[in-house]
């Protein structure tokens, strides 16, 4: 099994010491976000965890205990953008922080198991299309040696997004204005060697070469793992995600980064209360375990194939052998 840390929060920049705290346990419980009385208790054996993406805009409280992720196959989903702090309120420095940050953690892990994310784009009266461009191509010269590709995104205006962007007057990205955007991001991107998907995009992009990403990638934890998965697509994502199946661990309204076009808080005050219930030491990301809920060990199993693992074994030591 897959294990996405987290689509609903930045555990890197704001609960690593619980996440490793949750390795050494080798459980993690969760609360199912629908009915938050279901808690599900997770393994995170190395066992049966074939793989863990992390989803971040500041791993800086991670890089120096990267050692000990030495047991498992993961990767970095790594967002970086051109926007300023009255949009990402609480990102560090990209200049002095961020960006050293990203090329730092490539070094240590390869480029292979860094992947860039520029998302979600909108567009407003200071973030127009020649901004996005301009800016594009400065953070492209400075990470093209530390990653293989980019990942992009328009803003869908969920509930939470527009409750909380209302102060950035986001305009609707018209059709026409999303296609010249991603010709010239694809101009640039094959300029500094980096190819280009889209996460989860309605429209079509294919003839500018562009393709549907896959953010939790069977392809990229093969190659990285050495192994074949036996994992079939994510049906509790969009339709148009291409994810393969995985358990997220986070929870939502605890991600303190402070993006105004977020979609997984509901508002500050949420947030904050309750990070102020957070526990390092607990297996829950935040509170404790209340009377009345109900936990359930949650069935998981590698999805790794064994049997091909086999064969691809003995190919090779044949090959040897010669």
């Amino acid at each position: 099994m897959m294990i996405s840390a987290s689509r609903r929060t930045d555990i890197p920049a704001f609960y690593s010491d619980w996440f490793f705290h949750r390795l050494k346990e080798g459980y993690v419980l969760v609360r199912n976000p629908m009915n938050p009385r279901q808690v599900s208790r997770i393994s995170l054996s190395p066992e049966v965890v074939d793989g863990i993406v992390f989803w971040t805009k500041n791993p800086v409280p991670m890089l120096k205990r990267l050692g000990e992720l030495e047991k498992y196959n993961y990767y970095f989903q790594f967002t970086l953008t051109a926007y300023g702090p009255e949009v990402e309120k609480n990102i560090p420095s990209k200049n002095k922080i961020i960006i050293p940050a990203f090329q730092y953690l490539s070094e240590r892990i390869g480029r292979e198991r860094v992947v860039w994310r520029y998302d979600p784009i909108f567009f407003n009266e200071t973030y127009t299309i020649e901004y996005h461009c301009r800016y594009f191509e400065a953070l492209a010269s400075k990470l093209s040696p530390y990653t293989e590709k980019c990942t992009v995104s328009f803003v869908d205006l969920y509930r939470n997004t527009k409750r909380n962007g209302r102060l950035l007057n986001i305009q609707p990205a018209a059709a026409g204005q999303q296609i010249f955007l991603l010709e010239k991001f694809v101009e640039t991107a094959k300029k500094y060697g980096i190819s280009i998907d889209t996460c989860a995009e309605t429209n079509d992009f294919s003839r500018l070469g562009i393709g549907p990403a896959h953010c939790i990638d069977r392809e990229r934890l093969e190659r990285i793992g050495k192994y074949r998965l036996q994992a079939g697509k994510d049906k509790n994502q969009r339709s148009q995600c291409g994810c393969i199946e995985s358990i997220d661990i986070g929870a939502y309204n605890t991600c303190k980064n402070g993006c105004l076009y977020c979609y997984a808080n509901y508002n500050e005050e949420s947030v904050n209360n309750n990070f102020e219930k957070h526990n390092p030491k607990s297996p829950l990301l935040f509170g404790e375990i209340r009377e009345g809920d109900k936990i359930k060990e949650r069935n998981i199993k590698s999805f790794i194939d064994e049997q091909l693992e086999i064969l691809t074994l003995t190919s090779s030591a044949a090959y040897d052998n010669l």
